[in-house]
């Protein structure tokens, strides 16, 4: 049985929705944020105290993306995953480590100098100049939805996931009113997907049933 530790809304909602995508059965542990204050017990399992966390058997992986490439390769050969001897297999593999790498990163220092300091270490203006870093990269994405549905490869693929979560932090900020129209579509595509409805509801009822509240806050991994 895979287990997943999650906390409400952190890039372990990517692995997340890749599991409700696959279908395959798992166990949500949600967490307080962030665990490594208020879950102390979390950090004998990921000395980090980052989520996600991902257990399949022996494997242990505290990467979001690569979970999202990891499930896809196992568990749905040539459908979510990209294979090597695809075509588009390099542009798969850049659109995974982008999610993170560019799209997410700069986010992560809009929430940190926006909400996470104390007042007097609040930095608005730093906080303003990577919302537009990140806004300027996502040029990337509203070139490649501009005349496709999905990122790569002509399906919706691992990578749609992996990117898609960096929208939904997007949103979290206030900066999905900056989307272009193509990106606004892409976005619009994806949360009518199924599985990701699936995997919020997942999420909001695990929350509350385990006594985790559902306060949206992503791990910053600082």
């Amino acid at each position: 049985m895979i287990v997943l530790h999650h906390c409400v809304s952190a890039r372990s909602l990517r692995p997340l929705w890749m599991l409700e995508e696959l279908g395959l059965p798992y166990e949500l542990r949600m967490l307080p944020f962030p665990p490594r204050v208020h879950a102390r017990h979390y950090l004998d399992l990921n000395p980090l105290g980052t989520v996600p966390l991902l257990e399949d058997g022996a494997t242990r992986m505290t990467e979001s993306a690569a979970m999202c490439q990891y499930l896809a390769a196992r568990h749905s050969p040539g459908g979510l995953d990209v294979p090597a001897g695809e075509p588009a297999f390099g542009a798969y593999l850049n659109w995974l480590h982008m999610s993170d790498a560019t799209l997410t990163f700069p986010q992560t220092l809009v929430l940190r100098y926006t909400h996470f300091e104390p007042p007097e270490r609040l930095q608005p203006q730093v906080a303003a100049d990577y919302a537009r870093w990140f806004l300027a990269r996502l040029r990337a994405v509203d070139v490649a939805v501009q005349k496709n549905e999905h990122l790569c490869a002509g399906r919706f693929t691992a990578a749609d996931v992996a990117v898609g979560y960096a929208l939904v932090l997007a949103r979290h900020l206030g900066l999905d009113a900056q989307f272009t129209p193509a990106v606004a579509a892409y976005w619009q595509r994806l949360q009518d997907r199924p599985a990701f409805q699936r995997a919020l509801r997942v999420e909001r009822e695990t929350a509350l049933s385990q006594g985790v509240g559902p306060t949206p806050s992503p791990d910053l991994r600082f």
